[in-house]
């Protein structure tokens, strides 16, 4: 547990939402099982094994005395999740939650709930690809962008900052779609967006005539019983984006686990949309440092050839 308190006893005190120790990169052995986030005021630690109650009196210290020297006389906010499988043990431990609990990165504002679930509302893992997202539209402002798998629509906040025209949000939860829309009303973002509850495999004739789209974000999760298993379904969904595609358009297709490399997302683009060029893995931010770039989270953007003019799609006619 050393390098976990290493890591509280140099971090800053962050005005946005992100994560302080990855300890799931493997590259701080022995604390494999364990990661820290900040939500600010509240601080998150999680681990895949159980921790005895003397550890985690060792984190409260920590995070006590690190917090006593960046903030004076604040109080210590923070909260243990023991995860197993697809179970979760959850407890504040300290201080308390706000409700709502609202944070930021890069100016947009998100509601997260961090005492429910196995997810929090919110990916910080993520900030990279909503950068690119927000630098990309900042310069081609007008655009529609189909986020599939939306969750609770960090990717469509971020668009329609950077001046998309259009997000389409596709996810099989009412529930996630729900906080979706209030996140956009957090940031004023009351125009632009539309929200479908629907199975995106039975949704493509819709999803189609509300394209095409300049940006295509798939971003499923690995194992989802009832609704997407990776192994199984992605090579279906990849299938689908040149249809969806604007030419000239981006895919941004993601995948985060570490059972499957990147070999499998490119294979499986090569044989099913082979049409669409590779143009880069996104980084992740460098606190997601991970011993395997395979195994670490993967964002790989694609690009849709521009039609060739008139003159030059004649002559290959010919």
């Amino acid at each position: 547990m050393q390098a976990l308190l290493d890591a509280i006893a140099h971090t800053d005190l962050p005005t946005d939402a992100g994560r302080i120790f990855h300890g799931r990169g493997g590259l701080h052995p022995g604390c494999e099982h364990l990661s820290l986030d900040f939500y600010p005021p509240v601080w998150l630690l999680t681990s895949f094994q159980p921790l005895e109650e003397a550890q985690l009196g060792v984190v409260h210290d920590a995070l006590a005395t690190r917090l006593a020297s960046l903030a004076p006389g604040q109080a210590l906010n923070w909260i243990y999740q023991f995860r197993q499988d697809a179970r979760a043990e959850t407890r504040l431990m300290a201080g308390s939650v706000p409700e709502p609990h609202i944070v930021s990165e890069d100016g947009a504002r998100y509601g997260v709930h961090l005492l429910r679930g196995l997810n929090h509302g919110f990916f910080p893992d993520m900030r990279e690809a909503r950068r690119w997202l927000r630098t990309h539209l900042a310069g081609h402002s007008g655009g529609r962008v189909l986020n599939l798998f939306a969750y609770t629509c960090s990717f469509s906040v971020a668009a329609l900052q950077a001046g998309a025209a259009r997000v389409v949000n596709v996810d099989m939860s009412p529930g996630a779609l729900a906080i979706g829309k209030r996140n956009h009303q957090l940031n004023g973002l009351e125009r632009g967006a539309s929200f479908l509850p629907h199975d995106i495999f039975t949704s493509w004739g819709r999803l189609g005539r509300e394209g095409p789209y300049e940006i295509v974000i798939v971003d499923p999760p690995s194992y989802q019983k009832g609704s997407f298993v990776a192994e199984k379904d992605y090579t279906r969904l990849l299938r689908r984006l040149p249809g969806l595609l604007a030419p000239g358009g981006y895919a941004l297709v993601c995948l985060n686990t570490p059972k499957l490399d990147t070999a499998f997302l490119t294979t499986r683009m090569q044989e099913t949309a082979a049409e669409l060029e590779f143009v880069r893995r996104l980084a992740n931010p460098d606190v997601f440092a991970d011993q395997s770039e395979a195994r670490a989270l993967k964002v790989l953007l694609y690009r849709k050839p521009l039609a060739p003019p008139p003159e030059a799609a004649l002559a290959l006619a010919q």
